[in-house]
């Protein structure tokens, strides 16, 4: 009788010490813990980098390129060209983006341009142009068989304190030439430089 109640309860200590490692090993491997200790650490952390002489250094994330040109016009708008590349169709892309700190709705409409083709495009950047101060040549922006620019339009305008993408395509000046100045509007030129496309 004293043998089957001490196997009983070797069985139950058994069970119960088997449990309880199975319990510790699923926590540890759960990687679970409470999540105040996660809150601390940012998922997007960098990782840190040993460097040859053995000290540790923070990587950094990527930061994207400076622009290439920034001006400011009257009451507070602000154009960024953020890229210009010349591309194998023998034309010229510039990218960019307009903030409007004018404290009103800024509707483009003197980026449009003067001629009566280019009224048909609206609040857009078709009065956009490239200037090559050394040879002298002024290259307008580029259209499509019905007068519609290859540009951007700002269909309802750009809200105060917001901005907005743009794009705007011209003939590309001759291989040389690499510095121009953007012009558009009554803003100041931004003189930039044109890469070469991929």
């Amino acid at each position: 009788m004293d043998f089957r109640h001490t196997m009983k309860g070797r069985r139950a200590l058994s069970a119960v010490a088997i449990t309880t490692g199975l319990l510790l090993t699923v926590a540890g491997c759960g990687g679970g813990g409470d999540n105040a200790s996660d809150k601390g650490s940012s998922s997007s952390s960098t990782p840190a980098k040993s460097s040859s002489d053995g000290s540790t250094t923070q990587s950094k994330a990527p930061q994207s390129d400076p622009p290439l040109a920034e001006v400011k016009g009257e009451n507070g708008l602000v154009l960024t060209v953020t890229s210009a590349k010349r591309d194998t169709g023998d034309f010229v892309t510039v990218e960019g983006t307009v903030t409007n700190n004018t404290g009103t709705i800024w509707v483009a409409a003197e980026w449009r341009g003067d001629e009566s083709e280019l009224a048909r495009n609206g609040g857009s950047i078709a009065g956009a142009s490239l200037i090559d101060q050394k040879g002298k040549k002024k290259y307008l922006i580029l259209r499509d068989t019905s007068g519609r620019c290859l540009c951007t339009q700002f269909t309802g305008g750009v809200r105060a304190g917001a901005s907005a993408q743009w794009f705007a395509q011209f003939p590309a000046p001759p291989a040389g030439v690499a510095d121009v100045d953007f012009q558009v509007g009554g803003m100041p030129p931004a003189s930039i430089q044109i890469s070469e496309g991929e």
